[in-house]
């Protein structure tokens, strides 16, 4: 088992980058995965990085290993995939990812609620506006407002989550309430803007009597923080686009309002994304089974007229 071990911190280093990342990932300090690479370089004769200040890359030898390694571990993960739908005891860590607002509202209230559930499962959670690169971080699932870019990956949708652009009272009356798409643009107004590094929606698409348009719209600011983007909006600093459930609190408080309701922005798919084999993982099914209901409950609870 010790070897295996060994094995796992080896391939989440080359993964990783580094022994402080994989050792956190991993749960252990950077002196034991140090420790763990030692006995594993020893045990093959080899040497499997080439050490940097910053990074350890792997050597020629540690490529070859990786590629081994890593069939290994999926071998040995299927194996316990498949003993545990055959118990009918799920068990195991699940790795999870989600955007920040998202997260917060949605997925990280239900974690405790799965582990009462399901108690030998054990979930960890990153919360971030990034998109996640799931391969190399090593997540078994991420929730995604969006499409799937990625072929190597498989999508579970589950809601389509209507979208609204927004913007504090004291914005309106100090630069005056648009009245068609083509005023966000020729009347600059300040739009506020979910951006970080490769993301890609740099528009607005919105839904007109021509058809679906894209605005190349612009602002003094942006942040890849969604809840910064809201606190921005609701301070009277631009307006922003939403999924509704995020923000209807605000708006039923009259605290942000609508805005072109007869053209609003398209609207966004609510789905969970996952490897292709992490599907026959029972605790990956269990977790998106329960997931997909609650999201769905709880986003039609916040869309009920009050």
């Amino acid at each position: 088992m010790a070897y295996l071990d060994n094995i796992a911190v080896f391939v989440r280093v080359v993964e990783l980058g580094n022994l402080s990342a994989a050792g956190r990932d991993m749960r252990i300090s950077p002196a034991v995965a140090s420790n763990r690479i030692k006995e594993l370089e020893k045990h093959l004769g080899v040497r499997l990085f080439n050490r940097t200040t910053r990074q350890l890359m792997p050597t020629e030898h540690g490529r070859i290993f990786y590629d081994g390694a890593k069939k290994v571990l999926d071998a040995v993960t299927d194996a316990e995939a498949a003993v545990t739908s055959l118990s009918g005891q799920p068990r195991g860590t699940i790795r999870v990812t989600a955007p920040l607002g998202l997260g917060r509202r949605l997925i990280a209230s239900g974690i405790p609620d799965f582990h009462d559930r399901y108690p030998d499962i054990e979930v960890r959670l990153r919360l971030s506006d990034h998109n996640v690169d799931m391969m190399k971080e090593g997540i078994d699932v991420a929730f995604r407002l969006g499409q799937l870019e990625d072929s190597s990956l498989r999508m579970r949708g589950v809601m389509d989550c209507e979208r609204v652009l927004v913007a504090a009272p004291q914005y309106l009356e100090a630069r005056g309430e648009p009245q068609t798409p083509r005023d966000l643009i020729d009347q600059r107004h300040d739009c506020l803007l979910l951006r970080f590094p490769g993301a890609r929606e740099f528009f607005w698409p919105l839904q007109t009597a021509e058809g679906l348009q894209k605005f190349e719209v612009r602002g003094p600011f942006d942040s890849d923080d969604g809840d910064v983007l809201t606190s921005w909006a609701l301070s009277g600093r631009g307006i922003v686009m939403k999924p509704r459930f995020e923000i209807e609190p605000f708006i039923r408080d009259w605290r942000l309002k609508v805005i072109l309701p007869d053209t609003p922005p398209t609207p966004v798919q609510l789905a969970a994304v996952y490897p292709h084999r992490k599907f026959q993982d029972p605790k990956v099914r269990l977790l998106l089974d329960f997931m997909a209901e609650r999201c769905q409950r709880l986003i039609r609870d916040i869309m009920k007229p009050r």
